[in-house]
């Protein structure tokens, strides 16, 4: 088998293996329900794949890839704070919704990547923090800490996440977020006491 049809191989065994994971749950999923989906042999996913576990840290990867590159890519195209901002806040919940059903049989046993997951979160953090620092340089945002701003607003972006599986009521769209974190909840010009 040459490079490039092992790389076609390994690619349709994880994109079968999202599906699976997706209409299956990852507790369900076995690597032979895999095999069958892809159209191969157990054996040859076994070739590319120690585990399920494996499998699914792959795909864990190739799914930050994805997120990092569509991130870059947005905010190459402004240098404006509150549009970058927007761009992050949106690409973020728009993925995090696209991919709701892995995302959450992941979270239900227990995978989390561990020193992938917190690396990927530290590594979207600073991004967050540049975008903010950024802002208060153009004078476009009031906060005085960058590090401080960019942490509560990951945190409510982690949120969403956890709403997935709790309470989808819960959930928010990214333009109401980013309008309520951009406008604020106090009135720019409050009324003016009348008594």
């Amino acid at each position: 088998m040459n490079k490039r049809s092992a790389e076609i191989s390994r690619q349709n065994i994880l994109d079968t293996a999202m599906r699976v994971f997706a209409e299956h749950g990852y507790a369900q999923a076995n690597m032979r329900t895999i095999a069958q989906a892809a159209g191969i042999s157990v054996g040859g996913v076994y070739l590319y794949f120690k585990s399920k576990e494996e499998l699914y840290l792959t795909l864990m990867e190739q799914w930050i890839e994805d997120l990092s590159q569509r991130t870059t890519a947005a905010l190459a195209d402004t240098d404006n704070p509150s549009e970058a901002l927007r761009a992050f806040i949106s690409i973020s919940l728009d993925f995090a919704l696209s991919h709701k059903d892995v995302i959450l049989h992941g979270k239900e046993t227990g995978i989390c990547g561990g020193n992938l997951m917190l690396d990927f979160f530290h590594r979207r953090r600073i991004i967050l923090e540049e975008i903010i620092a950024a802002g208060i340089a153009a004078g476009s945002f009031s906060v005085s800490s960058s590090y401080e701003a960019a942490r509560v607003i990951f945190c409510t972006l982690r949120g969403f996440f956890v709403s997935l599986s709790m309470d989808e009521d819960a959930l928010f769209s990214s333009d109401v977020y980013v309008s309520l974190l951009l406008n604020g909840l106090l009135a720019r010009h409050p009324a003016t006491d009348t008594r």
